[in-house]
């Protein structure tokens, strides 16, 4: 049964948002419920649809003890949280084209014709594109579905921080991942957090916006 939300408020979602790095480790996401975050937080747009994020969610002790040392900065985030999402990108992703363009014709999302000749248009250039491109790629979508993860959490009521402080060379072997094609974009903590936050200073829109 999906758990109603906390809120469905876009502006206390928005604006309610704080990096929290002190959560109360009494409280526990179940995987039902972190299920129902993740599939929502999917919903972000993807190049051509082919949604690259893969996710590792670290919710036992046995993981969170493998997760400490690649994390040593961040050891409060990992010790407290109710789990840590490490996000990947998928370098192979196009693996999925014919059951994401199929399924979206079994859906009656996409005519059979589209789904032909959008295999047929992408196919020879995913086969020649090169690894630091599609790397680009991925980490851009990548960062599309973080973000759209943590507006999630804090709707479900629960906490989140960003988290790029880490060993990215090591993290994939450490949890049995192919190195060469999952490529590490950030972790994020998620939990509740035992305090609110700290409000912060954005830049106004006159500095960060050109108009032409």
């Amino acid at each position: 049964m999906q758990k109603l939300k906390v809120t469905n408020d876009f502006d206390q979602i928005v604006n309610g948002r704080r990096s929290i790095k002190l959560y109360d480790p009494a409280v526990k996401i179940s995987r039902e419920e972190m299920t129902e975050i993740i599939a929502q937080a999917s919903r972000a747009p993807s190049s051509i649809n082919l949604q690259p994020w893969r996710f590792l969610v670290i919710d036992s002790e046995e993981g969170k003890e493998k997760l400490l040392p690649l994390a040593s900065f961040n050891s409060n985030q990992v010790k407290t949280s109710s789990a840590v999402i490490a996000i990947f990108g998928d370098l192979n992703n196009f693996d999925y084209a014919e059951e994401i363009f199929g399924k979206a014709v079994e859906l009656g999302y996409m005519p059979k014709e589209v789904k032909e000749m959008q295999l047929n248009y992408f196919t020879p250039l995913f086969e020649e594109i090169s690894r630091e491109q599609m790397k680009d790629t991925v980490m851009l979508d990548s960062g599309l579905v973080a973000m759209q993860l943590m507006l999630v959490a804090r709707s479900y009521g629960y906490d989140t921080n960003p988290i790029g402080g880490y060993d990215k060379e090591q993290i994939a072997e450490v949890f049995g991942m192919d190195k060469e094609r999952y490529v590490p974009v950030m972790l994020i903590s998620i939990g509740k957090g035992v305090n609110e936050g700290y409000p912060s200073y954005r830049l106004p829109v006159e500095t960060i916006t050109t108009w032409s």
